[in-house]
């Protein structure tokens, strides 16, 4: 069952993205809502992000559409496909009908390669969860090595560690082991083939069977040879009387990448081939009877060279110039996570792990991730002191997703995108703690393996920080990183002094109307106790049968209002007037419960309940009082066509405000019927809503 907070977030969202019906489907990564939308053309990004729980808005090519959630996606998601305007809408088009309709969008010169960082961001993504899962618990092994509780680290570690530990170490391996099934399983799915038939053949390779060919003892025709630069023992079996290359498979990911793109080729080819009624026998068997021998002839083989290559590659720059590897890497990361263009390199370090035993990417890209958080770090700062509740709520799940997670998309998408004067202040911190690792990598490190390594496939977050070697090198780096970044946002800000000057006026707006439409109930309650201990004035007291106009002008619909929260009726049902003289009266009899000091608006309790909102133009809280003339004070009583404030509405104009007036019924729930009158022209006074207890 969802709480209510999730339900109106789900409500919000979907309603802000244009309602159900403009929604063909919906799916979600770790971080983010993706939308594919009817038409995307009219969604307001300052809208959506304004909702309570989303981190950022993020439009795509076409009618796509991303919607940043954070670690709570799951259950948002959940929340929106059970609402029940969207149990019609979810089945409009299947998931795999509209990736196939994305895929036959022209979408430039460039369309290949969007499809194949997309292959290769929806092979990954879905193992998120897991990764993360296994890199915490090779962690926590990290943290008991580290303080010699238990030895995992070592050529003696079976006997030292014992069976239990031994245990806890397969835990984490187990993901990393067989992560070319799970990737072949996804890579499998995204291309529309069986993705069970994908997990199928790459797991060929890692059956007792495979792995037993390379026992040289049992079948005299495998020989195998030992790499002297890897350390890496190589084997080559006689298979239908042709060589076969035996690789450990475990934790490679481009064989599996490979062979699915190959394998969709030969799926789609057999279901041409064979009538429907058969191609549940015939298109598995016959794609397994060719994939399997040309993954382990071929692909594998292939897969293995080219990972290895890259790797080594890599690993030269790494050990010739340390110092520039260390600085590369940090300063390219903040411009591919948003591409989805980092999982080349994810790749990398996955294939590093599994052929060198250690990876040495992962160790400069976490200054990168803690430069990331380090500016959101800043941001949550400067919103705790300016007192912005939204981007203090942002920014606390952004950074709580960074420093325990190693997630940067929140901070990238739900602030950092955002505010352009973040990236180059992040990038400096990206520097200092690329060239802190450099430095250091190049003055106490040494041999083939320079600057910082670890043996897992781990997030970057403080809760993984044991798993990289040596610690000490790694922790200087990503606190420099982080505290450069956050104090060079928090001295310079991560506004223009535009937009800070918008968001402090958008902050007094919304106190403003937040107080308006909240201390008319406290004067009810007040109202409600001086009833009780006088019930025979109470009984003298005449039902408002109608609000007058406050002002002369011409009476319009709330729908025709430049302002979204008074226009959803928010606040209450009532008029806008578009004014022609700048005399501002009471619109009702009864005690001014709210008279703010800019004087633009004015909240009216009426003796027998009513409570009344009068809003002078648009935005004009920003105006902090120049142009109007309040003639009243809080807590005073008023007669209907009383003066509450003289209105300068040609200054208001030249300054760049609409000055259309707004009269709403604040507790309009607790109205039998609040009824608008519009479409006429009216002086001071005349009724412009009618009101029926």
């Amino acid at each position: 069952m969802q709480s209510p907070t999730q339900g109106s977030t789900a409500e919000q969202i979907v309603s802000a993205v244009g309602g159900p019906e403009n929604i063909i489907s919906l799916t979600h990564c770790a971080t983010r809502l993706r939308f594919e939308l009817r038409d995307a053309a009219g969604i307001s990004q300052p809208a959506v992000e304004s909702i309570d729980g989303v981190l950022g808005a993020v439009p795509q090519s076409g009618d796509r559409y991303q919607v940043v959630i954070g670690g709570g996606v799951q259950t948002v998601y959940n929340a929106i496909m059970n609402l029940p305007d969207m149990r019609g809408a979810k089945g409009a088009l299947s998931d795999a009908d509209v990736k196939a309709a994305a895929r036959a969008k022209a979408r430039g010169k460039v369309a290949w390669v969007d499809a194949f960082f997309e292959y290769l961001s929806d092979s990954f993504r879905p193992l998120l969860g897991v990764l993360l899962g296994g890199s915490l618990i090779i962690a926590i092994a990290a943290v008991l090595d580290a303080l010699g509780i238990v030895p995992f680290q070592g050529v003696d570690r079976a006997t030292a560690a014992g069976a239990t530990w031994i245990f806890w170490d397969a835990m984490w391996r187990s993901v990393l082991y067989f992560l070319p099934v799970m990737v072949a399983y996804n890579a499998a799915k995204k291309l529309d083939v069986d993705p069970w038939l994908g997990a199928t053949i790459m797991a060929a390779l890692f059956t007792p069977e495979f792995m037993s060919l390379t026992d040289t003892a049992k079948f005299p025709g495998t020989t195998c040879t030992t790499n002297p630069t890897l350390g890496t023992e190589s084997c080559v079996a006689t298979i239908f009387g042709l060589p076969m290359q035996l690789n450990g498979y475990g934790g490679q990911v481009f064989v599996p990448l490979m062979m699915v793109a190959i394998l969709a080729l030969v799926y789609r080819f057999l279901k041409k081939v064979f009538p429907e009624n058969v191609q549940m026998v015939f298109v598995p068997f016959l794609s397994m009877l060719v994939m399997i021998p040309l993954t382990a002839f071929l692909i594998g083989p292939l897969g293995i060279w080219l990972g290895t290559g890259l790797g080594a590659g890599l690993a030269w720059l790494n050990t010739s110039a340390p110092l520039v590897f260390a600085i590369i890497i940090p300063l390219i990361y903040p411009f591919l996570v948003p591409l989805g263009l980092h999982w080349p390199l994810n790749a990398l370090m996955l294939a590093n792990i599994q052929t060198l035993g250690y990876d040495f990417i992962q160790g400069p890209m976490g200054a990168w991730n803690f430069a990331c958080f380090g500016a959101t770090a800043g941001v949550l700062f400067l919103s705790m002191r300016d007192k912005d509740t939204v981007m203090r709520q942002t920014a606390t799940g952004a950074l709580a997703a960074g420093l325990f997670g190693g997630i940067s998309e929140p901070s990238l998408y739900g602030i950092h995108l955002r505010f352009k004067r973040i990236y180059p202040r992040m990038l400096v911190g990206c520097l200092a703690g690329g060239l802190t690792i450099g430095i250091l990598g190049t003055l106490f490190t040494s041999g083939d393996v320079r600057g910082v390594t670890t043996g897992a496939f781990a997030f970057t977050s403080l809760l993984t920080i044991p798993v990289f070697n040596p610690i000490w090198i790694y922790v200087v780096s990503i606190a420099i990183a982080f505290f450069v970044a956050m104090v060079l946002v928090i001295i310079s800000d991560y506004r223009t002094p535009e937009q800070k000057a918008e968001a402090l006026a958008a902050r007094e707006q919304a106190e403003a109307d937040l107080a308006l439409a909240t201390a008319a109930p406290v004067a009810a309650t007040s109202t409600a106790t001086a009833a009780a201990a006088a019930p025979a004035a109470t009984a003298t007291l005449v039902a408002t049968a109608v609000v007058g106009s406050p002002m002369a002008g011409r009476v319009v619909s709330l729908d025709d209002v430049e302002d979204k929260v008074f226009s959803s009726r928010a606040l209450g049902d009532g008029v806008g007037v578009v004014p022609t003289a700048g005399r501002v009266t009471a619109p009702v009899t009864g005690t001014l419960v709210t008279v703010p000091k800019s004087g633009h608006a004015f909240g009216i309790k009426t003796d027998d309940g009513v409570e009344v909102l009068v809003h002078v133009g648009i935005d004009t809280v920003r105006l902090k009082g120049e142009h109007f003339d309040v003639a009243v004070t809080k807590g005073q009583r008023v007669e209907a066509g009383d003066l509450l404030a003289d209105v300068n509405l040609d200054g208001i104009r030249e300054a760049g405000y609409d000055t259309t007036t707004i009269v709403v019924v604040t507790n309009t729930k607790a109205m039998a019927s609040v009824t608008p009158i519009t479409g006429s022209d009216v002086a001071p006074g005349e009724p412009v809503i009618e009101v029926t207890r």
